[in-house]
């Protein structure tokens, strides 16, 4: 056999495993081939592909086993089970750009999955390979670097301790710096990912300066990474006050207000997310949010969408109110409430409609004043049908009914009241009373008001149990009126009097 023979097997084997390589990478890019390949072995004979003489079937190899590994967590337990991620990596520190790209997407798409599986990740090295990565010249081999990175420290504390010991935070810091928009994207969203577990992590994110990087994107034009900025900055901020005032330190406001009305949806939403979580600390910050034009701004946000993007506004007012009888005014002053009331008549989802009730007790708890803004909204009935609804969920009807008590009980304003004695079970009615018991001995409009408008009537149709405050509750309002009212408005009293028409025998 001649050379020239040799050399033409020699080069359709290499053109065999290249097409064998490029097919499968194609396949298994389509969710609806899967199983087929896993079926036929696919993996085993993907395996010593990666140790080819060629590099682009290497490369080839690599892309077609992370495509196959993130498709669900069977394949990718097959990889680590395959012996395959111990060759990536160290091919992660021999090989060109080409393969370290592929190599870490495969990391990336095994570690997604789950905690054991980051872990088996870690365990075989790839946490010193990826980070030297991210000092590499190419932005494509930084970004798939970073990709993994945050993939690995999104799961749990321990796996982001691990990336934070390897020496990611301050290269991912530096990579943020980069000009490539989707190597920023990816750099945010790792350090968004490592943030989000604990004070110390997210303090030694700070520590490596990232806080005035981010905020220096929050008017950055391009959605996606104002998305990740946001979600990072939210992650540092949530923890503790100090995070938080770091945060605000970086004269965020009232740039910030400006994204609330950005067209992305989730760059609004994790706008407002980060605003919340910065509220929620002190009443200082949350002032400062309010003197920057904060709270009118997100009572808008919340006019302006709908669903699960609402949630973070509803929970900031919520938060805002909490604080102070002032800052809780300032949310009324700002249509807070009304905004709060029209949102919780079209939202259909109980977790929201819970959420707003919250909002609302914490708005309606301080004082009258602020319990009449919440009644006059006609708030209060509705507070009282998301209680009662049989198919509410246990959270709605716990919030629903610690609402409707916390604005109950500040609440004097007669005319939002009388609504509920219709309809409130004795545990909510009870508060209703009491507040009546509380106004009509001190005021003779109110009790003629209630006298003609039906009220003394369905109080004496109340079965209170004898001794309980609702009793005692009922007899002060009684008390209030001469006796022979009380009895003309008590149940059977009509009765009563047409059998004294019955016995009565005129004089004749």
């Amino acid at each position: 056999m001649s050379q020239r023979q040799v050399l033409q097997i020699f080069e359709q084997y290499q053109k065999a495993r290249t097409q064998f390589v490029q097919s499968v990478a194609e396949l298994a890019s389509r969710p609806q081939n899967i199983e087929t390949l896993q079926n036929a072995g696919v993996m085993s004979l993907l395996r010593p592909l990666l140790l080819d003489v060629v590099p682009t079937i290497q490369q080839t190899a690599a892309l077609a086993l992370g495509r196959l590994a993130n498709y669900n967590d069977d394949l990718a337990e097959a990889v680590v089970k395959g012996d395959i991620l111990p060759q990536l990596v160290y091919s992660l520190a021999e090989q060109n750009r080409f393969y370290k790209k592929a190599a870490a997407f495969v990391l990336r798409a095994v570690a997604k999955h789950s905690p054991q599986l980051a872990q088996s990740v870690v365990d075989c090295g790839a946490l010193d390979a990826l980070v030297i990565c991210l000092e590499e010249f190419d932005p494509g081999v930084k970004e798939a670097a970073a990709w993994a990175l945050g993939y690995i420290a999104r799961h749990n504390a321990e796996l982001a301790q691990a990336v934070v010991d390897a020496g990611a935070v301050p290269l991912l810091v530096l990579c943020v710096q980069e000009p490539e928009l989707s190597l920023k994207r990816i750099s945010a969203s790792a350090l968004s990912d490592i943030c989000k577990h604990s004070p110390e992590l997210a303090q030694t994110v700070v520590d490596a300066g990232a806080i005035a990087h981010l905020a220096q994107m929050i008017l950055n034009p391009d959605a996606k990474l104002k998305r990740q900025v946001f979600s990072a900055l939210s992650q540092i901020s949530k923890h503790s006050v100090d995070l938080a005032e770091m945060v605000v330190e970086a004269e965020i406001f009232p740039a910030v207000l400006t994204c609330l009305t950005d067209q992305d949806e989730y760059v609004k939403k994790n706008c407002a997310t980060l605003i919340r979580e910065i509220a929620k600390h002190t009443p200082e910050l949350a002032q400062l949010i309010v003197n920057a034009g904060g709270v009118a701004a997100v009572v808008d946000y919340i006019g302006d969408c709908r669903g699960n993007v609402r949630l973070p506004g509803i929970m900031m007012l919520g938060y805002v109110a909490a604080h102070s009888e002032n800052l809780a005014m300032a949310v009324i002053v700002s249509k807070g409430v009304v905004q709060l009331s029209i949102a919780l008549s079209e939202e259909p989802e109980g977790y929201i409609q819970a959420a707003i009730a919250w909002a609302l007790g914490q708005i309606g708890r301080h004082t009258p004043e602020h319990a009449k803004a919440v009644a006059v909204a006609n708030v209060l009935p509705r507070l009282l049908e998301c209680y009662l609804r049989t198919d509410a969920t246990e959270d709605l009807q716990t919030k629903a009914k610690k609402a409707l008590k916390n604005i109950l009980q500040k609440c004097v304003h007669l005319p939002a009241l009388q609504p509920l004695l219709q309809d409130a079970p004795a545990n909510i009615l009870k508060h209703v009373v009491g507040q009546f018991s509380k106004v009509l001995p001190h005021d003779p409009k109110a009790r003629r008001l209630f006298v003609t408008s039906g009220g003394l009537k369905k109080i004496q149709e109340i079965k209170a149990e004898p001794g309980s405050a609702l009793a005692e509750y009922i007899n002060t309002i009684n008390n209030c009126y001469p006796e022979e009212i009380v009895k003309y408005y008590s149940p059977g009293y009509s009765d009563a009097l047409l059998e004294r028409v019955e016995t009565y025998a005129p004089v004749a």
